[in-house]
């Protein structure tokens, strides 16, 4: 088995995640990388990863369905046999739209993915953490929009992340006397396709001169606030949510 620290990545094949995974390989981490449909791009993150050093191992899967998560771990447990770290990453974006535009499908699906997924990968690196017994850290993504709403364009997004800030509260809490800690990131106008995902493509060149730091931030950004969350630098962090927004 691996002498090097084991990451299990969500949504690794693009934009934050794909930042999360090369920066993890370049630290000394071996991977487990999940995307849900792009082979293209998850193949090319795994390779930039091997090259860096880091055994790859991609799972495809779709955070929604709990048997595809437990064919997620099954490549952690068959090919590691261990976690040590988890970046909670996979999420979705809906179109802009307002309220009295969404229907239960939509909201079904959205919270299918960015809340009951992420809880129950969250679950299944606890299980294996707190059985492992030597403790481990958890991120999760939230958003800027947990706590500005988005009216108007992603209400619904906003509110699965403002769940995933309580949730990260309060499972921090659960686990911290097994030496696991639970934190978030909150990132803002970051440039990735997400904006392009939601009928946005320009939002980031619309939203960034409304940045106090005047500019959009970039993937590897919020990557590196991600890898110091997990690093042992940050050992006395936990149950804390950090926004990664330029000041907005």
């Amino acid at each position: 088995m691996t002498q090097r620290p084991v990451c299990l990545i969500t949504g690794a094949s693009v934009g934050i995640g794909a930042a999360c995974a090369e920066l993890a390989a370049a630290r000394g981490y071996d991977l487990v990388l999940n995307y849900r449909s792009d082979d293209a791009s998850a193949e090319a993150v795994a390779t930039t990863c091997c090259a860096a050093g880091a055994t790859v191992h991609l799972a495809k899967g779709d955070v929604a369905e709990p048997d595809d998560i437990a064919r997620i771990y099954a490549q952690v447990d068959d090919n590691f046999g261990r976690i040590d770290a988890l970046i909670n990453n996979a999420g979705i974006v809906g179109q802009t739209a307002r309220l009295t535009d969404m229907d239960h499908a939509r909201l079904h699906h959205m919270f299918a993915v960015n809340v009951f997924g992420a809880m129950l990968v969250a679950k299944e690196a606890v299980t294996r953490m707190e059985a492992q017994g030597t403790g481990g850290a958890i991120v999760n993504l939230s958003s800027a929009a947990a706590r500005l709403g988005s009216g108007g364009q992603y209400l619904d997004y906003a509110a699965s992340k403002a769940a995933i800030d309580i949730f990260t509260k309060g499972l921090s809490d659960e686990v911290a006397p097994h030496g696991i800690r639970v934190m978030a990131v909150r990132p803002g106008i970051i440039a990735t396709d997400i904006h392009a995902k939601g009928g946005e493509p320009d939002r980031v060149a619309r939203m960034a001169p409304l940045v106090p730091m005047k500019r959009e931030g970039s993937a590897m950004e919020v990557a590196q606030t991600i890898l110091w969350l997990m690093s042992d630098e940050a050992s006395y962090v936990t149950g804390s949510t950090l926004d990664v927004t330029g000041g907005r």
